[in-house]
C-alpha cells in the first residue's frame, strides 16, 4: 500500500481529486484527511479558515452553490455514505468555462475533491445517508452566495435522480445563462 498522497488533475484548471493513503488492518483503518505540507508539495498551497459538515438523506441534492465575492475554495470528502459530487466552472477565462465535472466520493474510496474559487459546487446523496465534511478557504457570506439551477439543460449534468429532495433555495436556482460569473 502506498504511503503517498495521490493527486489527480481533472482537466479543470485548479480542480483536483485527492486520494490520501489509507492504512488498514484488522482493527479498521487510519487516514490523514488534511496534511498541509503534503498538499503543498502536491501543488495545493491554500489556507482553510472554516470547516462545514452536512448530513443528508438519500436523494438529497445540495447545490449548485458559489459565492460571487469572498469566494471559497473547498476540500470535500465523505465520512459516511456516498455522493455524486459536481462542480461547474464559472471562470470566463478558463478553457472549461461552462462545463461540469463529477466524481463519486464515498466512505469506501476515501476520495476528496478540491474545488477552487470560481466554481459552483453541489452534490447528490446516493447512499441511505451521507455525512459530508468540507474545509473552506474563506468564510460563508450569505449575501454573496448564489445558486445555479441544478437541472439547467445547458449544463447537461447527469444526476443520480430525476426528482431530488431540494431546499427552496436550490429549487429556485438561476439558469447558467443568467448567473453571475467570474472573469
Amino acid at each position: 500500500m502506498s504511503t503517498e498522497l495521490r493527486v489527480t488533475e481533472t482537466g479543470f484548471p485548479g480542480c483536483l481529486v485527492i486520494e490520501p493513503p489509507v492504512f488498514g488492518d484488522r482493527r479498521g483503518c487510519f487516514v490523514e484527511i488534511h496534511h498541509k505540507q503534503k498538499l503543498k508539495a502536491a501543488g495545493l498551497d491554500v489556507t482553510f479558515v472554516q470547516d462545514n459538515y452536512s448530513q443528508s438523506a438519500q436523494g438529497t441534492l445540495r447545490g449548485l452553490h458559489y459565492q460571487i465575492d469572498q469566494t471559497q475554495g473547498k476540500l470535500v470528502w465523505v465520512v459516511r455514505g456516498a455522493i455524486l459530487d459536481v462542480v461547474v466552472d464559472l471562470r470566463k477565462s478558463s478553457p472549461t468555462f461552462g462545463k461540469s465535472f463529477s466524481v463519486e466520493l464515498s466512505e469506501e474510496n476515501f476520495r476528496q475533491i478540491y474545488v477552487p474559487p470560481g466554481f459552483a459546487h453541489g452534490f447528490c446523496v446516493r447512499s441511505e445517508k451521507a455525512d459530508v465534511f468540507y474545509k473552506c478557504t474563506d468564510f460563508y457570506a450569505p449575501h454573496h452566495e448564489r445558486t445555479l439551477l441544478w437541472n439547467d439543460p445547458v449544463l447537461g449534468i447527469t444526476w443520480p435522480t430525476i426528482s431530488p429532495i431540494l431546499s427552496d433555495k436550490d429549487r429556485c436556482g438561476i439558469p447558467f445563462s443568467d448567473a453571475e460569473k467570474f472573469d
